[in-house]
């Protein structure tokens, strides 16, 4: 399935805000809130200015990025098109399907990103070069 998904299998989710005077709370269910069970949550923080992360894809692992903190931008790629998406409110989550390229920057200052993901670790769904992700999705 995921040498077929495009840019356009992404979507920004609309997460949940509760207001309140003591401070705003977002709860996020999997299966719920996002399409799948979430299997792993980590964060990423202090990233350097000038730094980007990500430069990968992911054969069968789908993710809710989150901007718990500040802004970045997240550049998706399906290997014939690309967009940019700039996150920076925390009740907005943008969903990654596999088969999607994503090359991450623009971190602001005191940026967090929050990342809840389908599946545990598993180095063998990585796709970390970008010529074999054009192969793998049939792009020549």
């Amino acid at each position: 399935m995921s040498k077929h998904t495009t840019i356009d299998d992404c979507k920004i989710i609309d997460l949940r805000k509760i207001s309140d005077p003591r401070g705003n709370l977002t709860p996020i269910e999997g299966g719920a809130d996002v399409p799948f069970d979430i299997k792993r949550v980590y964060y990423l923080y202090d990233v350097p200015g000038g730094e980007s992360r990500g430069a990968h894809a992911h054969k069968e692992l789908q993710q809710l990025i989150v901007a718990a903190n500040g802004s970045f931008s997240i550049t998706l790629d399906d290997g014939k098109n690309k967009k940019t998406y700039n996150l920076n409110r925390s009740y907005y989550g943008l969903l990654i399907v596999p088969g999607i390229w994503r090359d991450l920057d623009d971190f602001s200052s005191g940026a967090v990103l929050l990342c809840l993901a389908s599946e545990h670790y598993d180095a063998a769904d990585y796709i970390r070069d970008y010529e074999e992700f054009l192969k793998y999705k049939g792009v020549e």
